[in-house]
Formats: structure tokens, sequence, C-alpha cells
């Protein structure tokens, strides 16, 4: 048996470690705390308890962190990944340490659980996200003077969003175009008028945003960007 400083002392290292990331995060709330707080509550032994715990540390950072930093490509999970793809990854990490404890009946009820909870969340959120947020395109323009010029949805619910900026500037065009490409995205197959930069996360569904740059003036750029739901 542990005694009370063993049993603390590794889940306080476990549950700060888990905080400092999910702080560092960008937009998941307290979700991502979860398995890491569940595992916590049920592990006894310290050194199986210290393993997985820095397993599902490592896990939350790879789901939350490279988004953070606004990082690019099909290994970066998606915001939505982190509340379906995260837990069942999770919910397997705690079986296998279960195991190794020969306590793997307590996860019957409450891994399920976990992993249905975060995909009605997800639902719920893929279902209520009608309009783009920053997306790393608003912050593309930094150094220009920004105007915000509303948005438009086409029809249905939360149906082909798009959020639209005039950014005005010296060499506004290409200060834009080169903050788009430092936040990963990549130049797509002009359309008839605009030029258009599209940016792929997500480990199993694709996320991929894409913006389309019209140069107004030489000092002047209109954007307009969009997540789009059909990408494969």
């Amino acid at each position: 048996m542990e005694n009370l400083g063993e049993s603390l002392w590794w889940r306080a290292v476990l549950l700060a470690a888990g905080f400092i990331v999910n702080v560092l995060s960008v937009d998941t709330g307290l979700f991502g705390l979860v398995p890491i707080v569940l595992w916590i509550i049920v592990a006894c032994s310290w050194r199986t308890g210290l393993v997985v715990g820095l397993l599902l540390v490592t896990l939350l950072a790879w789901f939350v962190l490279p988004r953070a930093m606004e990082l690019p490509g099909r290994w970066v999970p998606s915001a939505l990944e982190l509340y379906w793809l995260h837990p069942m990854i999770a919910a397997i990490v705690i079986a296998v340490g279960l195991l190794v404890e020969r306590r793997l009946l307590i996860g019957v009820l409450w891994l399920p659980a976990m992993i249905v909870a975060g995909m009605a969340i997800a639902v719920f959120l893929d279902i209520e996200a009608s309009m783009p947020g920053d997306e790393g395109v608003v912050s593309a323009a930094s150094g220009l003077e920004v105007a915000e010029e509303g948005s438009r949805c086409g029809s249905g619910h939360g149906a082909n969003c798009a959020r639209e900026l005039t950014a005005t500037g010296d060499r506004a065009a290409e200060v834009v175009r080169a903050g788009l490409a430092s936040g990963g995205f990549t130049s797509r197959p002009p359309l008839a008028t605009d030029e258009r930069m599209c940016r792929q996360t997500g480990l199993v569904l694709v996320h991929e945003v894409c913006a389309e740059l019209r140069p107004t003036s030489p000092t002047s750029v209109r954007v307009l960007w969009y997540v789009n739901r059909s990408a494969a």
C-alpha cells in the first residue's frame, strides 16, 4: 500500500502538468483534463500511475499545442478531434494501465461514458459552428489596419458561413499572403477573380480553412475565409 506522501506527490505532478498544457491551449476548456483527472482518481500504484499519467499528458499536448501554435498538416489534430478522438485514445491508454494493475473492470462503465460524452460534445459543437473564428486569418494581417466587414451564411442552419475583412496598409496583399503562409496556408488553384490559400488539419477527418484574397488597391486587400466542410 502507498503511504500518503507517495499517493499525493505523483498525482499532484500529473495534475499540474495537465493543467499547464491545458492553459497553453487555445480552445479546449477543461475537457482535455478529464482523462488525466479520472486516471488520478482510479490509479493505485505510483509507478503505473505516473507512467500512464505522463502518457496522457503527452497525448493531451499533442492534441492541443500544435493547434495553439497554428501549425498545419494532417498530423495536427483538429479542434473537434479533442472531443471525440482524444477520449478514445485516452481510454485505450487507461485501459492498458488498469489491466497492468489488474483492475480492468473499474473502467467498464466510465471509459465508454467518457467517449460517449466527448462524441456528444463534438457533434453539438459541429452543429453549432455556424461561423469560423480567427482561424489564423485575422492574425495574418498583423501590422495592418483591419476592418471587419461582417459575415454571411448560405441556406440551412450554419451552412457555408464565412467572415470577411479588409486589411489596409503598405503592401497589404503581400503582408497578408506572407502571414497566411507562415501560419501554414498554401496556395490553391485561384478562383476567377481571387487568390486562394488553404490550410488542412485533422488526424482522421479533414478540417480545411480557406482564405480568398482580392486586392482592391495597392494598399488594400479584401479577405474572405471559411471552413471547407467538403474537404476530402
